[in-house]
């Protein structure tokens, strides 16, 4: 798979060692020559120095080639422009880009470009969430400009889903339990899967069908 990461910080350099480690084809832009001098030493990926929002260097990038764009710079107009560039542009299959202000994340969405936003504080939140909460609806990760997204439940003692079987659960059309977890281990969700008390359920949900969802889960 060929990335192209835009933005050489923390964030930036995390995904492109760690995409270079299973393997990918990885390329990553900066624009500060100093960092780009001062990390190419210490990352085995190809380098480009550049303005990540100038199409010239996108084109340069052969980024019409990429199987995925990932915007992680500091900014988010930058990533915003650059989400847009690779799949108006470039058309990009997959576009990711990383949210500095939760307050932007309203932005981040097709109309950008972007298939996958991440927040970073909005992750934090969610993981905390999930670690504590039982009985109630968590939200876990956005995909596809905010629409879709993976919800998780941990069942509490008066859900309605303990103790039926998936199948009975009337589980609507746009949405899918992709996982259950139970005691540590991880569960494929079949039709005759009864779910019980304290299993984390995973679910992909749209914005239409996650109130259903937790009404399912969780209750009125």
């Amino acid at each position: 798979m060929r990335v192209i990461i835009a933005g050489a910080g923390n964030v930036g350099t995390s995904i492109a060692s760690d995409l270079m480690g299973s393997g990918h084809d990885v390329l990553v832009i900066e624009q500060d020559s100093d960092l780009v001098a001062r990390l190419r030493p210490t990352l085995d990926v190809t380098w480009m120095e550049g303005d990540a929002c100038e199409v010239s260097i996108l084109r340069d990038a052969k980024l019409d080639t990429a199987d995925v764009m990932v915007a992680a710079t500091g900014d988010d107009e930058d990533n915003l422009v650059v989400s847009l560039l690779a799949k108006m542009e470039f058309a990009v299959p997959r576009v990711v880009a990383r949210i500095n202000h939760p307050k932007n994340q309203w932005l981040f969405n097709e109309t950008w470009g972007v298939d996958v936003s991440v927040s970073t504080p909005h992750l934090l939140t969610a993981l905390v969430e999930e670690a504590v909460s039982v009985g109630s609806l968590v939200r876990l990760l956005q995909f596809e400009g905010g629409d879709a997204h993976l919800v998780e439940v941990t069942l509490a003692d008066d859900s309605p889903a303990r103790g039926r079987p998936l199948s009975e659960l009337a589980v609507p059309r746009d949405a899918s339990v992709v996982a259950v977890v139970r005691q540590g281990r991880v569960v494929i969700p079949r039709g005759d899967t009864v779910m019980q008390l304290g299993d984390e359920v995973v679910v992909l949900v749209t914005g239409e069908s996650e109130d259903q969802v937790k009404n399912l889960l969780v209750g009125s």
